[in-house]
């Protein structure tokens, strides 16, 4: 059998090359070799301040894009129409400390960014990680693929999981595992000190889908050498753009270009014409895709609600079993 692995992201509604190049690629490659589910985490969207209209429309918007880049319907679901999170979330609440939470380093950072003039921070904020835990181990899930930022969120999951093995006396939950894969970090190509994100504005972030022209002329316009880099080392915006190009795929092209850099005779309109093109060539299936999809969303929904029923399957039986080890009372009670 192969083995499981569970991986979510929040709906953002429009995707980014940071995006596909940190996680959604690693999606669609890790469906070859295991048993995969995919969640679109509405409820975890909610922990900060949103727009209700708008978030039913970016969830669809991402499913969309998702399905456009090569991740498989049957592979995803949508948190919302698997209830089941949240009733085993409460569960775990019952054996996550108050400390615990407080520690998590996203916690500090987003409520931060979350308070508001009224001072309001929510206590979905403060337990999204038990919401988290749930989603990870309601599957069973073998391994997880997380970056460094997520490291502390999969080590809660576990001492969640063992807390409950002890207190029921079954090895029930199998304490899932990182699974460690190369996931570029895709840096802003107007600022490559910071990473690519829709947040920081129009000139951070390059859309997947959007218009060859307008991939190009980012790409030509991106920031190579800002003349703060010491002598001898690669500037943050010129190994950007070779990860960039290393990310499409591109073996050959990124070895030449490398070699003309290391004989120091890279001419950056060369380095930016062959990205810009890589990148061209790797998303106009994507947009191909994407207007296909566009034209059938009543098709695209009634697909991933099924596909939602099914994996809801999975996570209904978790619940059963776990309640019954509780001491809860189920329905044949």
């Amino acid at each position: 059998m192969k083995k499981r692995v569970l991986s979510a992201i929040q709906p953002t509604g429009d995707m980014h090359l940071g995006n596909y190049f940190g996680a959604v690629k690693n999606w669609v490659d890790l469906q070859k070799d295991y048993d995969c589910t995919y969640g679109v985490v509405d409820y975890h969207a909610i922990t900060m301040p949103y727009d209700p209209v708008k978030l039913r429309q970016t969830t669809w918007d991402f499913i969309t894009n998702l399905l456009a880049v090569g991740v498989e319907a049957n592979h995803l679901f949508i948190q919302s129409l698997v209830p089941e999170h949240t009733e085993l979330c409460w569960i775990f609440n019952c054996f996550t400390s108050y400390g615990q939470l407080t520690r998590m380093t996203q916690f500090k950072d987003k409520s931060k960014e979350s308070k508001g003039e009224d001072g309001f921070i929510s206590a979905g904020l403060l337990d999204y990680p038990v919401l988290q835990a749930a989603d990870i181990l309601i599957y069973r899930a073998d391994y997880v693929p997380v970056g460094k930022d997520q490291e502390q969120h999969l080590e809660l999951a576990r001492n969640i999981a063992l807390r409950f093995n002890n207190q029921v006396g079954k090895e029930y939950f199998v304490l899932p595992e990182t699974l460690f894969t190369e996931t570029p970090k895709i840096l802003s190509t107007a600022d490559p000190t910071r990473k690519m994100s829709k947040s920081a504005g129009e000139k951070h972030h390059i859309n997947v889908f959007a218009d060859p022209q307008v991939i190009r002329k980012q790409i030509k316009s991106a920031v190579t050498d800002t003349g703060d880099t010491p002598a001898g080392k690669m500037s943050p915006g010129v190994a950007n753009l070779f990860e960039l190009l290393k990310a499409c795929g591109e073996k050959e092209a990124y070895d030449a270009l490398m070699s003309t850099y290391r004989a120091g005779q890279l001419k950056y309109v060369d380095l930016k014409e062959t990205v810009g093109e890589a990148l061209v060539k790797l998303t106009t299936p994507f947009r191909e895709r994407k207007k296909e999809l566009q034209a059938s969303k009543k098709e695209v929904k009634e697909q991933i609600k099924a596909s939602s029923a099914e994996i809801r399957k999975r996570a209904q039986e978790t619940v059963k079993e776990v309640k019954e080890l509780a001491g809860l009372i189920n329905v044949k009670y």
